[in-house]
């Protein structure tokens, strides 16, 4: 009796062990996937340029600095859409800073293909003293909250509940993708398309699998990626260096 309570309890610690992992490979829909979860007591922030002004381009740099600081990168992913120069597209928010406004330019109706960003409604990740959430870009400017951290990029995947009008069951418009959203509890996802999936896909992996009301595309094709040493990922980026980042910092 005393072995098999043993054996139990060793069962249950394993289990716990692996269910606390932030991390795990997920198919839904016949697509792989990558989710990493990270609760409501996460100390996530977002990054983009070093103390020397430069942006951090990659999710070592970003790495060595807070390593340097006493500090760990427990996960990243790169936070939205950028300019060739890495500056980003629409709004950005840093430590309570605004280092750039948000961005709610109509682009003409002749202008085909739209570009994801400006697919409308496209929103905001945002994180405040007391929780992280997804809005869309207008919900956010009518009531702004007090966000110490917020990045924009588009379009939205799922509004209210709602898969984003824009997208087309079945479309042929397949890449990897990128995106996150936060849960009623609290608890903030993350993921990333190991295989090409289209835009109602991705939105439905958010909805139905992750059950997220709200949840925004970061970006597809070459730019996605992530940094998550429990899975020996530290992806280099696409297209010469990451904008603004997404991470979790935890203590070494």
């Amino acid at each position: 009796m005393h072995k098999l309570f043993l054996t139990v309890c060793c069962l249950i610690a394993t289990a716990t062990q692996a269910t606390a992992e932030p991390c795990r490979e997920t198919i839904f829909s016949e697509t792989n996937y990558v989710i990493c979860s990270f609760g409501a007591d996460a100390d996530i922030r977002i990054f983009w340029r070093n103390d020397s002004g430069a942006p951090y381009r990659t999710f070592t740099a970003l790495a060595a600095e807070l390593t340097g600081q006493g500090k760990q990168l427990a996960f990243a992913m790169n936070g939205g859409m950028y300019q060739p120069d890495l500056s980003p597209v629409g709004l950005l928010v840093i430590d309570g800073v605004e280092h750039r406004a948000a961005n709610t330019t109509t682009l003409p109706a002749d202008i085909r293909p739209i570009p994801n960003f400006y697919k409308t409604p496209n929103g905001i990740f945002f994180i405040t003293a007391d929780k992280a959430g997804v809005l869309t870009t207008e919900s956010y400017l009518a009531q702004p909250p007090e966000a110490i951290h917020a990045t924009q990029s588009g379009p939205m995947l799922v509004i209210d509940g709602d898969i984003h009008a824009a997208f087309i069951p079945g479309s042929s418009d397949r890449t990897r993708r990128d995106g996150i959203c936060v849960s009623g509890d609290g608890t903030t996802h993350f993921a990333i398309s190991q295989d090409a999936v289209n835009f109602n896909d991705f939105a439905l992996l958010f909805r139905d699998h992750i059950s997220c009301q709200n949840a925004l595309f970061l970006d597809g094709g070459s730019a996605p990626g992530i940094y998550a040493p429990q899975l020996d990922r530290d992806d280099r980026p696409g297209h010469g260096g990451y904008g603004p980042i997404i991470g979790v910092v935890a203590d070494p």
